[in-house]
């Protein structure tokens, strides 16, 4: 029996397997509104055999956008078109899933391919981007934020929670909360972005308050049979790994007594002086202590495409769920080719008809 196909239930949700797609950004929105190609793109995923689709990061508020053609979350047009999408992936089998997010210090940033730098203050796309201190995060993203007031907290996290609201309402059965990457949440608890002197900083207790009481605020509108996720950096490379570790995996564990389901274990990119060590499930060992010390439901990605290498990080204990992104740009019916690889002769999940019956009717031997 395969891990990787075997079925996955969290609260009231069962998943057809473990492969799960994370959030990768399109940069195809205009005015934060979702629109025919992000409803191809998400449908043709889900159709190809996951479990789980998450949509893309959709920032919580205008100013939470990476770029200015993220999707965004913050009125009730944006979760009209989001809620097409949710319903393509739930009728094409998979859970549908979405990510909310601020992007913090590394907004306002034009698309990877025009040159991923922060868009000049005379640019008309221009906005001001916020941080819990002013601390540019440097090389290409070089801008100084605005340190944030108490008001600036209280907004955001109240816009965090308007944001589940709306994508409960529109139909997502999962819910992941975007506190890794540098973005506004992890830069909270990082000691490259926080040096706060109030209640938000100093201490681990402290840079965790925002991730907690964002938390809290989100777990109101969220229903309690329905999974409430995060993604959480809980390693830099920076040199410092063992304490960030120590203090990441205490935050978790406050998390998930908060009511926090399952975390999905990544890096913090939160300063550009880190030794990543890039390889196969270079994380699975990584996540698996969280998994361990937190008693907590745990995913990671980076590095498991190979489906040798994702079925070992499950069949080992390392993690509950694959998350396995980029390969499936090249492939949306990567989890057919992974079933073949793995000896799995009829999986848990059934692809289409048109696709099924030349598929298996020209399977090699």
């Amino acid at each position: 029996m395969s891990a990787l196909f075997t079925p996955f239930t969290l609260k009231r949700v069962t998943l057809r397997n473990r492969i799960a797609i994370p959030p990768m950004c399109q940069y195809s929105a205009q005015n934060g509104m979702a629109n025919a190609w992000h409803l191809s793109h998400y449908a043709s995923l889900a159709r190809g055999g996951a479990g789980l689709v998450i949509v893309e990061a959709t920032a919580v508020s205008p100013e939470g956008r990476i770029t200015p053609a993220c999707l965004g979350l913050w009125n009730d047009e944006q979760a009209a078109e989001l809620a097409h999408i949710a319903a393509a992936i739930k009728a094409a089998g998979a859970v549908p899933g979405i990510q909310i997010a601020h992007a913090g210090r590394k907004a306002n940033a034009n698309k990877p391919w025009e040159g991923d730098d922060h868009i000049a203050a005379d640019d008309p796309r221009y906005w001001e981007t916020l941080s819990p201190s002013a601390i540019p995060f440097g090389q290409h993203l070089d801008r100084e934020p605005r340190a944030m007031s108490h008001a600036d907290i209280q907004r955001l996290q109240a816009d965090f929670a308007a944001a589940a609201r709306r994508a409960r309402d529109a139909g997502f059965e999962w819910l992941e909360l975007h506190f890794a990457h540098g973005y506004l949440a992890q830069s909270f608890f990082s000691v490259h972005a926080n040096q706060r002197e109030d209640e938000y900083g100093g201490s681990a207790a402290g840079r965790g308050r925002f991730l907690l009481e964002t938390l809290a605020a989100v777990r109101q509108e969220w229903p309690a049979d329905l999974p409430l996720t995060a993604r959480f950096g809980v390693i830099e490379y920076d040199g410092n790994d063992e304490q960030t570790q120590q203090e990441a995996i205490a935050l978790t564990q406050s998390m998930k007594e908060q009511g926090l389901d399952m975390l999905s274990v990544s890096v913090g990119f939160s300063t550009p002086q880190a030794n990543i060590p890039w390889g196969p499930a270079f994380l699975a060992p990584v996540a698996g202590r969280v998994r361990r010390e937190a008693q907590i439901p745990v995913a990671t990605a980076w590095g498991l495409e190979n489906p040798h290498h994702a079925e070992a990080a499950l069949a080992e204990g390392h993690i509950d769920l694959a998350m396995i992104g980029r390969v499936h740009l090249a492939n949306p019916n990567w989890p057919y080719q992974a079933a073949q690889a793995l000896g799995v002769e009829r999986p848990s999940w059934v692809l289409p008809a048109p696709y099924a019956h030349w598929l298996e009717r020209y399977r090699p031997n």
